[in-house]
């Protein structure tokens, strides 16, 4: 895979964070995505999220799997480290590193397909250990790379661009995180960088796993009538259908709304999602009303949005495992070889 990198040239005016960087420090190659791809936006989020923290770039560790949305760790603090695994293995590859230096901070970006079907039951596990990460699903309802495919995502009467609607039931990584017991949730939308900064802030910040599941429509396989995962606009605007092989250039969308309310969100192809932000009211410590909420806002035909459920009670992996408080790569040799005598200890234990 070819990256272009971007000049490193930046306005001298622009504000710097506790590290003395700008937000331009915290940027990486130019991205290669269709012109107007949600996932983008998600991005601009995130620089924006690290850059806000004073997050220092080598104390990051960027993960990702295999699909458009995990080409995204390549666009994003590129002094920072990285790992592109395989379709669907992020989640254990993640493990693993956070197993060897727990003092990383981590942060995981996939997809619907990468995440809820080659990738769920990776998906679980992490969930279970309450693996100490950010979870980012760019969430499109198709698979991207290999010509639009519907994921595990898309709703029933989805239609694609050719081919007979969906019909089967989706899977929601919200609803699925918070029965297995997430202790971070949240839900946005790839146009409302407002909402969607503090939600990724408060994602790294967490100790335990994070789920961040952000609706980012994809301009040339799932933006058209009929999609549920169209890309939205504030003002009515359409456009025809686009041929694969070309992808007309889109703006950046943007949408405003207030806690409480419901947005009707039109799509370039003339269908319409409509998204609930929840209100001050709203408790994310109730687990049970969480589910509830979920469902009537689902059975209603709304996207809910926002912080959805926290817990901060549940220890992270490492503390559940009783681990060292040191990092395994930075123990000494020495300290990882307990001898002879102390394996056969360990061993007759299981005799």
């Amino acid at each position: 895979m070819t990256y272009i990198a971007k000049p490193r040239v930046s306005h001298p005016g622009l504000p710097k964070n506790e590290l003395g960087l700008t937000s331009r420090d915290y940027e990486g190659a130019v991205s290669t995505l269709c012109a107007g791809c949600g996932h983008d936006s998600v991005t601009a989020a995130i620089i924006q999220a690290v850059f806000e923290l004073n997050v220092e770039p080598h104390m990051l560790a960027k993960m990702s799997g295999i699909g458009c949305s995990s080409k995204t760790p390549a666009y994003f603090v590129s002094q920072s480290h990285g790992f592109n695994s395989v379709h669907g293995r992020m989640p254990s590859v993640t493990t693993g590193a956070n197993a060897g230096n727990r003092d990383l901070m981590y942060i995981g970006v996939s997809g619907d397909g990468d995440s809820l079907s080659i990738g769920v039951g990776q998906f679980v596990h992490a969930i279970r250990r309450n693996l100490n990460m950010c979870y980012v699903i760019e969430n499109n309802g198709v698979y991207g790379l290999t010509k639009g495919q519907f994921s595990a995502s898309a709703d029933i009467g989805s239609l694609p661009k050719k081919g007979m609607p969906n019909q089967q039931e989706p899977i929601d990584p919200v609803s699925t995180a918070l029965s297995l017991g997430a202790t971070y949730i949240a839900r946005s939308f790839s146009g409302d960088k407002e909402q969607l900064v503090p939600l990724l802030k408060g994602a790294l910040l967490h100790s335990g796993f994070s789920l961040v599941d952000i609706i980012s429509p994809c301009v040339t396989f799932n933006d058209h009538e009929g999609s549920t995962k169209s890309y939205a606009h504030t003002r009515e605007f359409y456009h025809h259908v686009v041929n694969i092989d070309y992808v007309h250039p889109s703006e950046e969308i943007k949408a405003a709304y207030a806690e409480g309310e419901a947005m009707p969100i039109h799509l370039h192809g003339g269908d319409t999602i409509v998204l609930r932000k929840v209100d001050e009211g709203y408790d994310p410590t109730s687990r049970a009303s969480a589910f509830k909420f979920l469902r009537d806002r689902f059975n209603a035909g709304e996207i809910t949005t926002g912080l959805l459920y926290v817990n901060e009670s549940r220890e992270e992996m490492h503390e559940l495992m009783h681990n060292a408080d040191t990092p395994l790569s930075k123990l000494k040799f020495e300290d990882l070889n307990p001898g002879a005598a102390e394996l056969e200890k360990l061993q007759r234990r299981f005799r």
